[in-house]
């Protein structure tokens, strides 16, 4: 736990601030000083899209559970009408799906230790909202079929995009966050939350490292899958930057240019044999933006 931190920090870039806030609350539940009897934690994290709300839920499944599979995501859209509880824990007896229990009810009864992300809490219905707090109140749920299933292993994080569309400096963002918080969701609700984390805009050089990251994942996976090495000089990243940065979007568009420009034209050299196991192949662009593939070289391991 003592390297929780730069360990989040070394993924989820330009956001110390929510990152540090995270570890502070895993620090005090895993050392005990947290209630027992509730969630490890419990955050809600606000701003834009693509800035790493979703990655770093993702991260703490990893990093604190073990596995990426380690995590329950639920998109609150759908949670929109009274009826839609019964999702989360079951039909009644009598009613269609009674004996197939709940999303969420099953899931955790299934796996206790996880990472539970609600995408878009603020559009779920007050009721969703009322059994959420009975979660975050007393660490445990009853489904329909009159099981308890117990929730203090888990790790619950709630997404929003309020303050995505607000403009100004971060301080006055996280305030008018704060204000529009207080007219969604009820003082009840928010109290019990450990942390309520407010995500900064991306900035360009920040894009750049997380373009750094992005391919250094495409390089792992081609080297443990096919043994091929990739390369990508830095005029190709320059393009990357330029056609992946998008101030509104976060990295998504970053995550599309890479998975377009370097993904999609490598797949269909491999598919054609044109670069094959164990060859090292660099990846460029002209002077025109235009993508360049060099003619592989055979790896000497």
């Amino acid at each position: 736990m003592i390297y929780f931190n730069k360990t989040l920090q070394h993924h989820i870039i330009g956001q110390d601030e929510a990152v540090e806030a995270v570890s502070r609350a895993i620090r005090r539940a895993r050392v005990g000083i947290s209630d027992p009897s509730r969630p490890i934690a419990s955050f809600l994290f606000a701003g834009p899209t693509g800035v790493g709300k979703t990655e770093l839920a993702k991260l703490l499944a990893v990093e604190y559970f073990g596995s990426k599979e380690a995590m329950v995501r639920l998109d609150m859209s759908e949670y929109m009408e009274k009826h839609t509880v019964s999702k989360l824990i079951g039909s009644p007896p009598g009613y269609i799906g009674h004996g197939d229990g709940g999303q969420l009810t099953e899931a955790v009864r299934r796996r206790p230790h996880n990472v539970i992300l609600l995408d878009e809490m603020e559009k779920a219905h007050p009721d969703v909202f009322n059994t959420f707090l009975q979660i975050l109140d007393d660490g445990r749920l009853t489904d329909s079929k009159g099981k308890t299933v117990d929730f203090k292993n888990t790790i619950i994080i709630m997404t929003s995009n309020v303050g995505g569309e607000l403009s100004g400096g971060f301080e006055k963002v996280k305030k008018q966050v704060g204000e529009e918080f207080k007219k969604i969701f009820r003082g009840e609700f928010l109290n019990r939350l450990d942390e309520v984390i407010v995500f900064k805009r991306l900035s360009y050089l920040q894009l750049k490292k997380i373009m750094e990251i992005m391919l250094g994942e495409v390089y792992e996976r081609l080297k443990v899958n096919k043994k091929i090495i990739m390369r990508v000089t830095d005029r190709l990243k320059e393009k990357l930057v330029e056609e992946g940065y998008h101030p509104r979007y976060g990295a998504r568009p970053m995550r599309r240019a890479i998975r377009r420009v370097v993904e999609d034209n490598l797949a269909e050299m491999i598919l054609k044999g044109e670069v094959e196991e164990g060859d090292i192949v660099t990846i460029d662009a002209d002077s025109e933006g235009k993508l360049i593939v060099y003619p592989p070289s055979t790896s000497l391991l």
